[in-house]
């Protein structure tokens, strides 16, 4: 389902993982500290998968703006065999007692979900023990057709 708020021009450049350094700098400057770890070999993945896994990143990192201020959080992109694995982790609000849920659409985690769900893919969401919260996603990708020698 595609909310009328997440519609984009058709022409438009879709973000991918190439431009999260640009979402992270734009949530630092929000008041958000935030570490990025990537392992694996880092590869092109279906514009899909890239999409879905920025987009996903976004709303988690939103999230913790909106719901945790002055948390940290942390991005974790796994390039591994046969998907990519994201975890995006904060920690408490330093005052938990102050935080109160603003008012929103309250499609955050539905959306993502969805977005997991059109790829096949698999996806957590839940407080952690420290009264943090985290978002774990797992989306597959299809190995790609070995070339043979000669072709």
């Amino acid at each position: 389902m595609v909310r009328a708020e997440d519609y984009e021009a058709p022409d438009a450049p879709q973000p991918t993982l190439a431009d999260l350094d640009g979402l992270l700098a734009n949530v630092r400057e929000a008041g958000l500290a935030v570490d990025k770890v990537v392992t694996g070999a880092v590869r092109e993945l279906p514009q899909g998968v890239e999409l879905s896994a920025y987009r996903i990143t976004q709303e988690a990192l939103s999230n913790t703006l909106r719901h945790a201020p002055g948390a940290a959080a942390r991005v974790e992109i796994g390039y591994v065999l046969g998907g990519l694995g994201l975890r995006v982790v904060n920690g408490p609000p330093p005052a938990p007692q102050q935080v109160k849920s603003p008012p929103g659409a309250g499609h955050g985690i539905t959306g993502m979900r969805e977005r997991v769900s059109m790829l096949n893919g698999e996806m957590t969401a839940a407080p952690t023990a420290d009264g943090g919260y985290e978002v774990t996603v797992f989306l597959p990708v299809p190995a790609a057709p070995a070339i043979e020698e000669g072709s």
